[in-house]
């Protein structure tokens, strides 16, 4: 492991228990003490962890540690959705992401993936977002280059929307692009609540080499108010429990995969 994947891993380490002491990072990371304590200066010099006696916390004011947004509703199966969908994005991509809970966790392991860690400390992936949240939280993440649409700020999803979106993405050939949808089904295919939501997922779709779609079951056989598109623009479909052979082969007829994820701990 490097030392930028060892402070990336620690970094995040802090986040999830916002106060560590030195033995407790010995004892996780397997370094010695000496080691644990440059590493905590290294992150307090860049704001990011606050020192205090015999260890550090995350900092509650300022430059935050990531933003940590609430996936309560299927917080399994988002996870293993993300975790998955991970594993579907070749390295050195160029990916866009739209926002909402599933993609926000998509982002997340995308950011803290190995395979997207360069030795030379150049980004391993280009992510292109028009969601503030994930915008700001992979910022902290030095092997993720972000681009961030223009466009005006919807406070209900943290998602930006308008002509300036559009006029952004519009100029981007996207390698791969992960939509999450609030419903997805054979007639309507995929929808959200929103219409401008929509007409910025639909432009995803449209620049993306590649479509994939995160949604859980409880979205599927669901449709919502806007359309984003039909089935047959999307490539893969990562969801958390397996389709009715019925619905499976309207799924397979239009071309899309359909990958089905397993639950596992988060590591």
């Amino acid at each position: 492991m490097t030392t930028q994947q060892r402070l990336n891993r620690l970094l995040d380490y802090v986040g999830e228990r916002g106060n560590v002491s030195i033995a407790d990072i010995v004892a996780e990371f397997e370094v010695s003490a000496a080691t644990a304590r440059r590493d905590l200066t290294t992150l307090a010099e860049q704001r990011l962890v606050t020192r205090t006696h015999g260890g550090a916390s995350a900092l509650s004011t300022g430059y935050e540690l990531p933003l940590q947004y609430k996936i309560a509703l299927q917080a399994e199966a988002k996870i293993a959705i993300a975790r998955a969908t991970e594993a579907l994005i070749p390295t050195g991509a160029t990916v866009g992401i739209n926002g909402g809970t599933t993609t926000t966790e998509v982002a997340r392991h995308l950011a803290k993936s190995e395979r997207f860690v360069r030795e030379d400390g150049e980004p391993g992936l280009t992510l292109v977002t028009n969601a503030l949240n994930i915008a700001y939280e992979l910022s902290l993440r030095r092997n993720v280059k972000i681009t961030v649409t223009g466009g005006v700020a919807r406070a209900q999803s943290y998602e930006l929307v308008g002509p300036l979106v559009r006029d952004t993405l519009t100029e981007f050939a996207l390698d791969v692009v992960v939509l999450g949808v609030d419903g997805l089904g054979p007639k309507f295919g995929a929808t959200t609540v929103h219409e401008s939501e929509a007409e910025v997922s639909r432009i995803f779709a449209e620049v993306g080499a590649r479509v994939i779609v995160v949604a859980d079951s409880t979205k599927i056989l669901r449709s919502t108010f806007a359309r984003i598109c039909p089935l047959e623009v999307i490539d893969v479909l990562v969801t958390d429990q397996p389709l009715n052979p019925e619905i499976a082969g309207q799924f397979a007829a239009a071309g899309v995969e359909v990958v089905v994820t397993t639950q596992e701990s988060d590591a």
